[in-house]
């Protein structure tokens, strides 16, 4: 009897194991991202200039402002029954007396930020949608947020509702002591307001903590929605707190400065009287958009938005975009909910809500432009570092983010390096650093520039070139982009042969500390370009060029094996021992199936990683505390164990929860302390997609989406 008691509760005690981990599978297949409160929050996302955020818990602390943190400010009100709240902007740059909205909710999706808030009597729900389709790239290119309000009663009553919107002038400066010019005009079913510096120094400044100061700004008001509109100034608050309107004339005292007091700083202003509003949510929304005629130069060359491939005229952009607001809408929630749902079978809830909130960033960070040939430029602009535009190790580490979603924008962000590099100009055997200072792409300007190799990254910059083309390859299934530049490939490849395996006294990407020489990771990056490099031999039909490249591959790795060797880890430099470092360059080896370095290598790294986190995250190496996001992400993937994945990612995850700096998600910060060292707003951020992309089966997934063509050519011409 008791043998059979015995066995009947190993039997239930196995049902009930089963059900558990069914329930469990069943949870993580319907998990989403977790709750995160980022340090600041995306309002409007496109490019380095046309960038506003919130860096506070809610959006009435703080003044709107640009990722650098300079002050661009966006308020809002509304009336009910004559009673003014404030739902967008702080009170020193808003309506002081104002009192805030109360903020219940607040929710980021990869195209959406929304805000839920309330008043005793309404319900308010702020939205800023941002369709960044990267399977889209006119779509994508557009310069257009679109803010939508919805409100409905809380108490059942019906209320008298109006809304307020006004964008002050330093949107369109980079310092509020420059002079502008408003004014306002009608198009097909749009009332728009716009202001822009009277200068108007089309790409005339450049530099990292700088801000557009040509083009224009644009609020762009459908016209069936009923608005009172104005190119007024800031004054018009108060008129609207007092009576629920604004002034119907407009302010004509131009040129001013956005800081002048006496007259008031002008702003374009917008007021919707709602009338009633019951149980019944009533919706209205507006354009954010920004023309800023030019976006680059590449060589001496002034290069177009890539917008301009479909639209000849900003008006028909516009036209167009309001057009497509409900269809766009809805597909940014459908591809939000797709990504989400992938992002959280990939690595879990933390580090879905992680990638999430580096999704708009990583874009944002970057302009889409077209070079003369109509051939897209995807150029990135090094933020809060030294401003470089198209900086390559910038690109390498953003890559898998697009690598996943388009690999058509990682060709993109290589192209304009590999026109640059196959010039007569650049002079070297190794691949070069950037193309210039953001937005002047005219040359590399950083180390020695093109005279010589002072503070260069040899192998850094060619280990990179070749990984990211063959990671395309590997996307695409083909390498007809490599072969394009087989010359130069072949030239970076041979390079890495020679000073590859045991780098000498160079800057590499990690150049924190200063130079260092025989690094074992970026030796490890050499061995697994020359490894890519003779995978996209074999695909573009060199076989005894790849039979070579793979030999000297393999070998070097053996000897890397040997020589970074220290017992229960590898070292950060091969004549160093008692160090380490975080191998993130390893990654690869499986992505693209090189199958150079044993698993034993990854097993031991991680179980030594395990051993020395902090309680925000790996340090980068054991010099100091501080660590590199990305990083951080890329060596997260080399654990086999989903378990370990998690482990090294949630330090992560509470550094951006708890770190007292409000920025744009840095990617340099202290691992005890969850401070930023330096850094913000960088499109790198995009490397925490590289768990999608060690998936087979979501890459592919990802790659067999469709992507959606370029429609028409455009005319000459601003």
């Amino acid at each position: 009897m008791r043998i059979l008691l015995s066995t009947g509760r190993i039997v239930l005690a196995f049902l009930f194991a089963l059900l558990v981990s069914q329930a469990s599978a069943f949870s993580q297949e319907n998990e989403t991202p977790a709750s995160l409160r980022p340090p600041a929050v995306p309002l409007i996302a496109h490019d380095p200039y046309f960038s506003v955020w919130s860096m506070a818990d809610h959006l009435t602390d703080v003044p709107t402002k640009h990722w650098t943190g300079a002050a661009q400010d966006l308020c809002g009100f509304i009336r009910v029954d004559g009673k003014a709240f404030r739902f967008l902007g702080a009170p020193d740059g808003c309506a002081s007396a104002v009192p805030a909205l109360e903020q219940v909710s607040q929710s980021l999706t990869p195209t959406r930020t929304t805000v839920m808030m309330r008043s005793p009597e309404i319900e308010l729900e702020l939205e800023f949608m941002t369709p960044l389709f990267p399977e889209d790239l006119e779509v994508m290119a557009r310069p257009v947020t679109y803010l939508t309000w919805r409100v409905s009663s809380r108490d059942g009553q019906a209320h008298d509702v109006q809304l307020y919107l006004d964008a002050a002038g330093t949107l369109a400066t980079n310092d509020p002591g420059e002079k502008v010019l408003w004014s306002r005009g009608k198009i097909a079913g749009l009332d728009l307001l716009r202001i822009g510096t009277q200068a108007q120094p089309v790409l005339d400044r450049f530099g990292d903590d700088v801000r557009i100061d040509w083009g224009w700004f644009y609020l762009a008001v459908p016209q069936a929605e009923g608005a009172e509109t104005a190119a007024g100034n800031q004054s018009y608050q108060q008129h609207f707190l007092s009576t629920g309107h604004i002034p119907e004339e407009d302010d004509i005292a131009f040129p001013r400065t956005p800081q002048s007091h006496h007259p008031p700083a002008p702003s374009l202003n917008v007021c919707f009287p709602l009338g009633k509003v019951g149980t019944v949510s009533v919706e209205r929304h507006l354009l954010l958009a920004y023309d800023d005629l030019y976006s680059v130069e590449y060589m001496q060359r002034r290069l177009l938005p890539y917008w301009r491939k479909q639209f000849t005229t900003f008006a028909a952009m516009l036209e167009a975009a309001d057009h497509e607001y409900a269809a766009l809408e809805n597909r940014s929630k459908k591809f939000d909910s797709a990504l989400e749902a992938d992002l959280v079978q990939a690595g879990g809830p933390e580090y879905a809500a992680i990638a999430v909130l580096a999704f708009q960033q990583a874009i944002a960070a970057h302009k889409l432009v077209e070079d003369v040939d109509g051939t897209p430029f995807f150029m990135p602009k090094e933020n809060f570092s030294n401003g470089s535009i198209s900086t390559v190790d910038v690109i390498y580490p953003s890559a898998p983010m697009f690598l996943l979603l388009n690999p058509k924008l990682v060709e993109a962000q290589l192209e304009p390096v590999l026109r640059y590099a196959s010039m007569p100009r650049w002079k070297f055997d190794f691949a070069p650093h950037d193309l210039g200072v953001y937005p002047l792409a005219d040359g590399q300007q950083y180390g020695g520039g093109e005279e010589n190799e002072e503070d260069q990254m040899p192998v850094e910059e060619s280990g990179n070139m070749i990984l990211l083309a063959a990671a395309v390859a590997h996307a695409e299934g083909n390498a007809e982009f490599a072969g394009r530049y087989w010359l130069l490939l072949t030239k970076w490849a041979d390079y890495l042969m020679v000073k590859g395996l045991d780098p000498e006294n160079q800057l590499s990407t990690d150049d924190f500390s200063g130079h260092l020489a025989h690094n074992a990771n970026l030796s490890m990056k050499a061995i697994e370009a020359l490894g890519a490099y003779a995978q996209l031999a074999g695909k573009l039909g060199h076989p005894d060029d790849a039979k070579r490249y793979s030999i000297a591959a393999h070998s070097m790795a053996e000897q890397w094996k040997q020589m970074a060797f220290d017992q229960d880890h590898y070292r950060l430099a091969f004549d160093k021992p008692g160090t380490w470092s975080q191998k993130y360059n390893l990654v690869w080896d499986r992505i693209l199936g090189l199958n150079l370095f044993p698993d034993e290598i990854s097993e031991r790294e991680v179980t030594f990683y395990k051993k020395h986190v902090n309680a925000y995250g790996l340090p980068l190496d054991n010099r100091a505390n501080y660590t590199k996001l990305d990083w951080e992400l890329w060596t997260a993937t080399l654990a086999q164990d989903q378990a370990d994945f998690r482990f090294l990612v949630h330090p992560v995850f509470e550094f951006l929860r708890n770190t007292p700096d409000r920025v744009p998600m840095t990617d340099w910060y202290d691992t005890s302390t969850a401070r930023q060292v330096n850094f913000q707003a960088r499109s790198v951020v995009g490397g925490v997609y590289i768990k999608m992309i060690a998936d087979p089966n979501m890459w592919r997934k990802w790659a067999a989406m469709p992507l959606v063509e370029s429609s028409q050519e455009h005319d000459a011409g601003p």
